[in-house]
């Protein structure tokens, strides 16, 4: 089945590659789109974190994988897609967890959110406590060490 989605936003931020580490630095504005109304951000000051998914648009189709190690890492066993975060998926979409640090208009300046300058926004949603995890979040050891130089 084919979806067709249309982007909401943009992201507007210094990073320009889709490089893997040291995003904590980069702070970024999410932009709303002509055919969006201003009165979509109403209220959303209310929230101290959104969730961010995003059409991760410059990933080549032939790039794309299915099961390999993270990051090409040998150190690393080999996980499904969809056992790890990688950006050369299937339907090549992010998701980010980003912290609003201010809304200005039709603009959000927000933290950690790992997408480029450029990046068009799907879909915003406010965090709500009663989504997070009510169990222990369990994952391998090799995920801490991939994770180091992220944030």
């Amino acid at each position: 089945m084919e979806i067709k989605l249309q982007s909401i936003a943009t992201v507007k931020n210094s990073r320009i590659e889709p490089i893997d580490d040291e995003w904590e630095a980069i702070i970024g504005d999410i932009e709303l789109s002509s055919h969006i109304p201003t009165e979509a951000f109403d209220n959303i000051s209310n929230f101290s974190h959104l969730e961010i998914i995003y059409f991760l648009d410059k990933v080549d189709k032939k790039d794309v994988i299915f099961s390999g190690q993270p990051r090409g890492n040998p150190n690393y066993p080999s996980m499904g897609i969809f056992a790890q975060r990688k950006k050369d998926r299937p339907n090549t979409i992010g998701l980010a967890t980003v912290e609003l640090l201010e809304h200005n208009g039709r603009t959000l300046k927000v933290k950690f959110l790992d997408a480029i300058n450029g990046t068009p926004i799907l879909d915003i949603k406010p965090v709500f406590k009663e989504y997070e995890p009510k169990s222990e979040i369990k994952q391998p050891n090799w995920v801490a060490d991939l994770m180091k130089n992220y944030w």
